[in-house]
């Protein structure tokens, strides 16, 4: 079954909290990455607030292909879009505000993070969530 909008919405926001917060959690008490900090929390925010806007572009991507479906190489390819966006909004502009200079925040952190981040997302979404939540696919992505 293809994902609804909301359904899309409610797995990214619960594989983000659960997955994600988890990953986070690893890099900002310091058990992987340079310098244990609480940043990391800031871009799994941004990531996830705005990957609800790229959503809605997603799915309507996603009503242009004939058969309707989202195939991993596409998920692939906007994961790299929603890292060079959010990369550029905190590092090289500046114009996410994050609690931390910009200049100390390594791009190798980031991109290391949001890297394993992506990884544990993907792969639950394909895996776990299918166990899980064995009705999940046939909602439309919605688990509520």
């Amino acid at each position: 079954m293809t994902p609804t909008l909301f359904g899309r919405w409610q797995t990214r926001l619960l594989l983000f909290a659960t997955v994600g917060g988890l990953v986070s959690l690893l890099f900002a008490i310091g058990w992987i990455g340079p310098t244990p900090n609480s940043v990391y929390f800031w871009i799994l925010g941004y990531v996830a607030i705005f990957g609800l806007g790229w959503d809605v572009l997603y799915n309507y991507l996603q009503k242009s292909r004939w058969d309707r479906d989202w195939p991993a190489a596409y998920q692939l390819l906007a994961g790299i879009w929603e890292l060079v966006f959010v990369f550029c909004g905190v590092k090289l502009f500046g114009f996410l505000p994050i609690p931390l200079p910009k200049e100390e925040l390594s791009p190798g952190a980031v991109l290391l993070h949001y890297s394993i981040v992506w990884l544990g997302v993907f792969i639950t979404s394909q895996s776990l969530m299918r166990i899980i939540f064995p009705r999940w696919r046939f909602r439309g992505g919605e688990w509520l």
